[in-house]
């Protein structure tokens, strides 16, 4: 496995994993527009030529949100999430950024276990965050 830079050509994979794994997927169109912004980073681990999962940030200055964490269902379980977290966190601090964010549904226990395992911190609270289904979003920040 190796993980990288997502590309344009990786744009429709992620987008199918996205669209797959999520109640309000972002959309392919939301994806390849990432690729020439400067403010965004997104990594992609990628086996045989297959996109397995993605993640990645939006910095201004020197804090970054992580909007989209997501690992395609057949390839959970095998440490990519946290594998493409670790990538993530090296690339923000080669950026000097300082504090990473990141919301989680309350309900997600898989994923908060994965950014605790990181050193993302529980910071708060975000009432009714998501939509389909309606729930609170659990706020997480990781200082670099």
């Amino acid at each position: 496995m190796q993980i990288r830079r997502m590309t344009m050509e990786d744009c429709a994979q992620v987008a199918a994993i996205e669209t797959m794994s999520f109640s309000m997927p972002w959309s392919l169109h939301a994806f390849t527009e990432t690729i020439d912004n400067s403010n965004y980073r997104f990594l992609v681990a990628e086996e045989n030529g297959e996109i397995l999962g993605y993640c990645g940030f939006v910095y201004v200055l020197d804090e970054a949100e992580i909007p989209n964490v997501c690992v395609s269902a057949e390839a959970r379980r095998r440490g990519i999430g946290r594998a493409l977290m670790e990538a993530l966190v090296v690339m923000a601090k080669e950026l000097r950024i300082t504090t990473l964010h990141l919301e989680v549904r309350q309900s997600n226990e898989a994923a908060k276990h994965l950014y605790r395992s990181v050193g993302f911190e529980e910071i708060g609270i975000r009432k009714n965050f998501y939509e389909l289904p309606k729930e609170d979003a659990v706020l997480m920040s990781k200082t670099l």
